[in-house]
């Protein structure tokens, strides 16, 4: 074996070992080479994956990187497993996380003034999803907490960073249009449906 499929054979074992998303910094480290040829490995070993129809794909996520199964093998995997689909986003909770995508780090009071609406159990519900998470908190009077999205959200979402988010409405004849075909979110309908399938995935997993 030479040394660029030795070092791509190591890759693979530690993302298979590790399940989670690993940054490349971290798995350059134990490689001891430099992030660059890490990266070139990984995108050697993503296309080894796709050129060979693998049942598994490599997924990038904001430099970080984790083997997962393909979405075309959802059903297998659950009737192995004997997994039920969870219960799917609601409307409002697709609100509050195309809220907390778009605008990075918000505040609960931001999200409610956005919304008109209380949304605490919206928020907490995407937060034991793993959806969003807590970021800190503001130096303002009563220390707010910050939210922002997680690795999952990507993850779900096929995303690789929150700049592959899809444009907002530009003015309000595409507003109404949004509101007309009845898409309450800012993510259309087909990812919306695939972001369900992930999301119920991504707890699977963790059972």
């Amino acid at each position: 074996m030479n040394n660029q499929n030795n070092i791509i054979a190591r890759l693979e074992a530690m993302l298979f070992a590790s399940g989670d998303p690993i940054d490349v910094t971290r798995l350059a480290e134990v490689l001891e080479i430099d992030v660059e040829s890490t990266t070139k490995a990984l995108s050697h070993l993503g296309a080894f994956y796709d050129e060979h129809n693998s049942g598994i794909k490599l997924v990038r996520m904001d430099g970080k990187y984790q083997l997962c199964t393909r979405e075309e093998y959802e059903q297998d995997v659950r009737k192995l497993l004997e997994i039920k689909k969870n219960a799917p986003l609601s409307n409002a909770a697709f609100e509050v996380l195309a809220i907390v995508a778009y605008n990075k780090n918000v505040t609960r009071s931001f999200i409610e003034q956005v919304r008109g609406v209380d949304c605490s159990g919206s928020i907490s519900g995407l937060v034991e999803k793993g959806l969003i998470e807590e970021k800190g908190r503001l130096d303002l009077p009563g220390r707010p907490l910050v939210y922002g999205t997680t690795d999952r959200f990507l993850r779900c979402f096929s995303l690789t960073s929150l700049d592959d988010l899809p444009e907002l409405p530009k003015n309000n004849e595409d507003l109404e249009k949004i509101v007309n075909d009845n898409q309450t979110s800012l993510f259309d309908n087909q990812n919306e449906d695939t972001s369900q399938e992930n999301i119920a995935d991504e707890e699977k997993d963790d059972n």
